[in-house]
């Protein structure tokens, strides 16, 4: 399972076919790959012609074009007002990002998520129109810290300040014990929504019946308040 991409995917609406990317940089790339992966139609634009052909080179776009993004026709002369979604992975340079989010929205697109380096950058994007503006560095860091500090904890995604989901390794003090015995939900305040098949295959039964035994080194997912998820115990290794 995947849950860090999560928040991310969802906020772009993956239900539309046809996104544009804007800033084929590390992230946009990376963006425009996992879009493409799943199907949908993107449009890849940046202002770097190395970048626009290598994004075409390595197909990780339907469509690839070399424009300045601060400039409003250009970027309706691209279609721009056809895409439903629009992704503004321009990051490190925010009179440009700024600039860029600003045209999109006037342009008339219905969604708009754009990168941001800093608070103040996050604070100039929801100014300028902005549906979603995400922070890729803290996250990432943020998801470094928590692997560091609780290994046991294979992945997480914050449904907001206060929940989460989380997949981590069934501890010891779970080990051979049965979800009904363990009480999870009262005695942590989670709940459990699927549990890794055995045979050391990537298949989860999900809501699994509460006479299922849990075994030591099995993935479970959980879901529920993060104070309680901080107080289960965590495998530290398998």
């Amino acid at each position: 399972m995947n849950l860090s991409s999560l928040g991310f995917f969802r906020s772009i609406r993956t239900k539309n076919r046809q996104f544009a990317v804007i800033g084929l940089g590390r992230f946009g790339r990376a963006v425009c790959l996992t879009l493409n992966n799943l199907g949908h139609e993107v449009l890849g634009i940046d202002k770097d012609e190395q970048r626009v052909n290598q994004a075409l080179k390595d197909e990780i776009a339907a469509h690839a074009v070399q424009l300045d993004s601060t400039q409003r026709l250009a970027l309706e002369e691209a279609g721009i007002p056809d895409f439903d979604t629009v992704i503004v992975a321009i990051g490190n340079y925010v009179e440009e990002s700024v600039i860029t989010t600003l045209n999109v929205k006037e342009l008339g697109t219905n969604h708009v998520v754009s990168k941001a380096s800093s608070e103040i950058h996050g604070k100039l994007l929801h100014r300028v129109g902005a549906d979603q503006v995400i922070f890729p560095e803290h996250e990432m860091g943020c998801n470094l810290a928590r692997a560091l500090t609780r290994p046991g904890i294979l992945d997480r995604f914050e449904l907001d300040p206060d929940n989460s989901i989380v997949e981590l390794l069934v501890p010891s003090e779970f080990d051979q014990r049965t979800i009904a015995e363990l009480d999870l939900r009262n005695k942590y305040g989670v709940t459990l929504l699927a549990l890794s098949q055995p045979g050391g295959e990537e298949k989860f039964e999900v809501n699994p019946s509460p006479v299922t035994v849990l075994r030591k080194g099995s993935v479970m997912v959980v879901i529920g308040n993060n104070r309680g998820l901080e107080r289960l115990p965590i495998e530290e290794e398998m």
